[in-house]
């Protein structure tokens, strides 16, 4: 099993210390193991649910929601029909930010047409 130091899991996941820090602290992250010398290392469980959460951050999830996901992914899969729920919820949410950014650069487009037109 592979061990990451937290600065290789900043490179590998994008996340800085004070966030994964953050993550840890609120729940979102589950403890991390430490050696001796009480400095992190992450397993590569670690890393996947990371970028899991990432994932989620990125898409717009709310920290609240993330918060709930966790609880009941760690809670077991009886929970696997309330993950697909939020997940699909969260996936409807995705789609008309999609939406809208694509009604956004159709606008763009017909501006940048016009403004060819008049050269």
């Amino acid at each position: 099993m592979s061990v990451y130091t937290p600065a290789e899991v900043v490179e590998e996941t994008g996340f800085s210390l004070d966030t994964l820090r953050y993550y840890e602290k609120i729940g979102l992250l589950e403890r991390v193991d430490r050696n001796a010398a009480g400095q992190r290392r992450f397993s590569e469980e670690d890393i996947g649910w990371l970028g899991m959460v990432r994932c989620l951050r990125d898409t717009g999830m709310p920290i609240a929601q993330m918060l709930r996901f966790a609880e009941l992914v760690r809670a077991g899969d009886h929970t696997i029909p309330d993950r697909i729920k939020l997940l699909e919820e969260h996936d409807h949410q995705v789609r008309g930010q999609i939406d809208n950014l694509a009604e956004r650069q159709r606008y763009i487009h017909n501006k940048i047409s016009y403004y060819r037109s008049l050269l």
